[in-house]
């Protein structure tokens, strides 16, 4: 009698997932390297100087943000040509990478009619949007 070993076999919506997610996610290092070499390097002008930054490092979240004159929540993008605010781009990537790699797996399980799994997928797309969109008020911003 031959033992036959246990195989698990990935599902290719996982492997889809996973991939996609690696890939941001490098992608997202990537850009957050090149970009905090331009501020670094001073290729673009910082929105908040550093001397300033410096100067207002011991002051609370509220007095810092009104001393530099420093948006909240998605208004950091009015900025995004500054060199202090150009790194968020590859943050902004890294923390939208769940809902891309979830928004790719609509169309599998629709077309599977896994309405089950479908509308997981959804529900988790409009939890993690109505989170990041700061409409609730909510994260500190």
């Amino acid at each position: 009698m031959t033992k036959q070993k246990n195989v698990c076999v990935t599902p290719p919506e996982q492997m889809r997932y996973a991939i996609i997610l690696e890939r941001g996610a490098y992608l997202g290092i990537l850009i957050m390297l090149i970009t905090y070499a331009i501020y670094a390097f001073g290729i673009l002008t910082p929105h908040v100087p550093i001397e300033v930054v410096t100067h207002s490092w011991h002051l609370g979240v509220h007095d810092y943000l009104e001393a530099t004159n420093s948006p909240t929540g998605w208004d950091w993008v009015a900025l995004v040509g500054t060199g202090d605010f150009i790194n968020f781009i590859g943050l902004a990537l890294l923390a939208v990478m769940t809902i891309i790699c979830y928004a790719t797996l609509i169309l599998p399980y629709y077309r599977c009619g896994d309405y089950i799994y479908l509308s997981i997928v959804i529900a988790e797309i409009a939890v993690l949007t109505l989170a990041a969109s700061g409409i609730l008020g909510s994260g500190g911003h």
